[in-house]
């Protein structure tokens, strides 16, 4: 049955714009919109409605780049840095990701979901719909399977669309030390297939740096998961330039993510491929970094800009998606358009879903959230906080608890 939404203005996102339709019309049927317009120009009658206020309506959110499950947290070592300890010697005392990875394998699935479900619904009490994954803190088989198949659960038992990403090619396991080629023969060779044929995972990332994976080791990765139909990812030039971001276009990549480092000749790449270029303001200031993503060459290439928690436990505690759009407003020099849209359409884009999700369009998820505010610059504008809202994901409101 069809259902009417009046009395509202939306910022569509059509075009990664506000594409603001004043005192605008939604008809919904079957969870998706099924007219869109100016309240005027409606011709049919509608005898359900809901009348939503004067609200500003925007798509639902996406947080397109999560570590949302693993074992432990950091918060010590956190306090560490604060009081003037490396990196190094915290590595060295047995911390930095290897803690999340041995707490990780340590923990039950169980243990997991209960921890992963409490940051999910932070994200989903903010107005995010529909979230990104990542595994990466099992790195072998089994390990790898259970923060995927926690990942899977969260999708059955809250009101959020989720797409998972296999970040086996995160970083090195204890037990491969000096064998990174070894490891990734194990990526490539037994934990994709494995988990890919159990339908775990949506798409493939890797770590592209010195810390991580070289360019070449990356390469068999997206080979690998090439002759399985997943398609890529890749956190690129975070701490130097590598050209990751080249060679993830090369791939047709969904995404390049972090950027900070990339150079004219990746956005271009960039911008050909039709890759998104995901920004991740939360890991930015965490690590007190300086060193800017090159907003103005992705504006100059027309590269799409989405913007990202990183939620992780070791360099983006950002249980606020919102709070990243003022962060990318105030740190990287985003507009509030280019941010909002950064977290609804082009987020969309960078997980493969534009065609479904991003956007206020007929035929689209109807996943909306009708806002209290003066104009939706205001989302960008406070910083954080609990914005008056109701939410709405297949037209059926979530009650926010």
């Amino acid at each position: 049955m069809k259902h009417l939404w009046y009395n509202c203005h939306a910022a569509t996102l059509q075009g990664g714009h506000y594409s603001i339709i004043e005192d605008v019309a939604i008809l919904t049927e079957a969870g998706k919109i099924a007219w869109i317009g100016p309240r005027a120009e409606l011709e049919e009658s509608c005898p359900s409605s809901t009348d939503l206020g004067g609200a500003w309506v925007t798509p639902g959110l996406i947080d397109c780049h999560t570590h949302l499950v693993f074992g432990g947290d950091r918060s010590a070592e956190f306090e560490q840095r604060l009081q003037g300890v490396s990196y190094a010697e915290i590595a060295a005392q047995g911390g930095g990701i290897a803690s999340t990875v041995r707490a990780t394998r340590e923990a039950s699935e169980t243990e997991l979901l209960t921890k992963a479900e409490r940051y999910a619904r932070a994200f989903l009490r903010e107005g995010v719909t529909t979230l990104e994954i990542k595994s990466g803190y099992g790195l072998d088989l089994a390990n790898e399977r259970k923060m995927l198949r926690v990942a899977r659960q969260l999708a059955q038992r809250l009101p959020l669309s989720v797409r998972t990403s296999c970040l086996s090619a995160h970083a090195l396991p204890p037990e491969y030390a000096g064998r990174s080629d070894d490891y990734i023969a194990l990526v490539c060779e037994q934990i994709l297939p494995a988990l890919a044929q159990e339908q775990l995972v949506d798409a493939v990332d890797a770590f592209c740096e010195h810390l991580g994976f070289s360019p070449e080791q990356v390469e068999r990765v997206f080979i690998a998961a090439r002759q399985l139909g997943l398609p890529v990812k890749l956190h690129a030039e975070q701490l130097s330039s590598l050209h990751g971001s080249s060679l993830a276009a090369r791939y047709q990549a969904l995404s390049a993510d972090h950027l900070e480092y990339m150079t004219e000749e990746d956005a271009i790449a960039m911008a050909e491929a039709g890759t998104v270029a995901v920004l991740l303001p939360g890991a930015f200031v965490t690590l007190r970094e300086t060193q800017l993503p090159p907003i103005e060459l992705l504006r100059k290439h027309s590269v799409a800009m989405a913007v990202a928690s990183d939620f992780n436990p070791g360099t983006s505690p950002a249980l606020s998606l919102r709070l990243m759009l003022n962060l990318a407003c105030t740190a990287f020099r985003l507009t509030p358009e280019e941010a909002l849209a950064g977290v609804t359409l082009h987020a969309a884009r960078a997980l493969g879903l534009e065609q479904s999700h991003g956007s206020l369009e007929v035929g689209k998820q109807a996943d909306f959230i009708a806002w209290d505010i003066t104009r939706p610059a205001e989302l960008a504008y406070w910083l954080g906080g609990d914005l008056p809202k109701r939410v709405f994901r297949n037209a059926e409101e979530i009650f926010l608890g």
